[in-house]
């Protein structure tokens, strides 16, 4: 049965490249800004929504480097779960 969605942002260890090239070995989820879609989606705010500003502003506005958004979406659990777990193994 499939449920809701939700959104949660993780801080993913290893920096910044760490944060970009677990988005890029993402599979299922799409490197989108939108929220409240029917798929997953993802964003690295620091170099999408807040690239304008300087790092110093973006850390006083509570964006890290290793900062990612994710909008769960109506996807099976196990499918999403099986595709962050081989973007993390990636990133290790």
């Amino acid at each position: 049965e499939r449920g809701y969605g939700s959104m949660l942002t993780v801080s993913l260890k290893g920096g910044y490249e760490n944060a970009v090239k677990f988005i890029d070995n993402l599979q299922l989820a799409s490197h989108l800004a939108n929220v409240g879609d029917a798929k997953t989606l993802v964003i690295h705010p620091a170099s999408t929504t807040h690239q304008q500003l300087s790092e110093e502003e973006q850390l006083s506005s509570g964006v890290e480097p290793t900062m990612v958004r994710v909008s769960v979406g109506l996807e099976h659990i196990d499918d999403i779960k099986e595709d962050f777990q081989q973007a993390l193994d990636s990133i290790n």
